[in-house]
């Protein structure tokens, strides 16, 4: 089971993508573009992300650790959106759309992906 659910999380965040790069463009070709570049750039960036901030995070100690492992989120955030930015704005020229994607796509996966995650919750408790 927790492949699947692992499976339709991923399915669920492309599908978000997809639905904001479509609305934003109009453009199916664009959407299933972003939907697959956005991931694939997020996939590569993220383990260089995590290992320079590893160091940071394991140098620091007490109350200071936990400011540092919250900065870590939010340059993660912003390393997302960042990401989003530029393939909306590389496929489109449009720093608007750009930057309506950077904004929109965390934004739809914070408030979607818990609503995804109570659903699977739901679904196994009734099941088992």
């Amino acid at each position: 089971m927790a492949a699947a659910r692992k499976g339709s999380q991923v399915i669920t965040h492309m599908a978000i993508g997809f639905a904001l790069a479509y609305a934003c463009t109009g453009s199916i070709a664009l959407g299933g573009l972003a939907v697959l570049v956005e991931p694939v750039l997020n996939v590569v960036l993220l383990p260089f992300h995590e290992h320079a901030w590893a160091r940071v995070v394991h140098g620091a100690g007490g109350r200071r650790r936990y400011l540092m492992v919250g900065l870590e989120k939010i340059s993660q955030a912003a390393m997302h959106g960042g990401v989003a930015f530029l393939v909306l704005y590389v496929a489109t020229g449009s720093a608007a759309l750009g930057g309506m994607a950077a904004l929109l796509e965390p934004v739809c996966n914070v408030i979607l992906m818990p609503l995804h995650d109570k659903l699977w919750d739901n679904a196994l408790g009734a099941a088992g």
